[in-house]
């Protein structure tokens, strides 16, 4: 991850969780990532819209232009990226595990910002595919932000994030223990 709040998001998710998969969604304090708010969405997995948007931070619903609550979250990418972003996020919700995607977000006059998306698995009075918890960032915050939204997202990279359970090579070949293991899935712009 690479934006200090969605590492911030993913470090109070993986405490709430305190092993299990994932954590419940009442466990969730706003007053406790209170500075992430504004970034942040609840989806509730839903087949009408499919993966409803339950709540948007006020920064996200700014950079979108308009409030997202109660629309599909696939309304706001880019329709040839929708099936891969439904992919996604049965992925978290099947496997119970995060991911991180970037993202370009584009206007309808040709500019565009690269976002970083973060999925976390929630589990909502027991169900593991009821809600999910997650963030859409811009890595660098553009000066029109505000008075040009964004009229569609688009995937660029997409990645599962692994439990450390299992040891991975690094960079020289030798093998330590508790390093997380990441999975690209190709998908998005070409």
């Amino acid at each position: 991850m690479k934006h200090p709040s969605a590492r911030a998001l993913h470090a109070y998710w993986d405490r709430l969780r305190n092993g299990r998969a994932a954590p419940e969604r009442a466990e969730i304090d706003p007053a406790e990532i209170g500075r992430l708010l504004g970034d942040i969405f609840l989806l509730e997995n839903s087949e009408n819209p499919r993966h409803a948007v339950r709540l948007a931070g006020t920064r996200l619903c700014a950079l979108i232009g308009h409030e997202m609550r109660g629309r599909s979250f696939g309304a706001f990418f880019a329709s040839e990226d929708r099936t891969t972003l439904f992919g996604l996020l049965e992925g978290v919700a099947d496997g119970q595990l995060p991911a991180v995607a970037s993202l370009v977000g584009e206007t309808d006059d040709g500019r565009s910002v690269d976002l970083e998306m973060l999925l976390l698995p929630l589990r909502h009075r027991g169900r593991t595919h009821a809600r999910m918890l997650g963030s859409v960032v811009p890595l660098d915050v553009p000066y029109w932000t505000g008075t040009a939204p964004l009229a569609r997202l688009r995937i660029k990279t997409l990645r599962m994030i692994y439990a450390a359970d299992e040891q991975e090579a690094d960079f020289n070949g030798l093998r330590r223990p508790g390093s997380a293991r990441l999975r690209v899935v190709q998908g998005g712009l070409s």
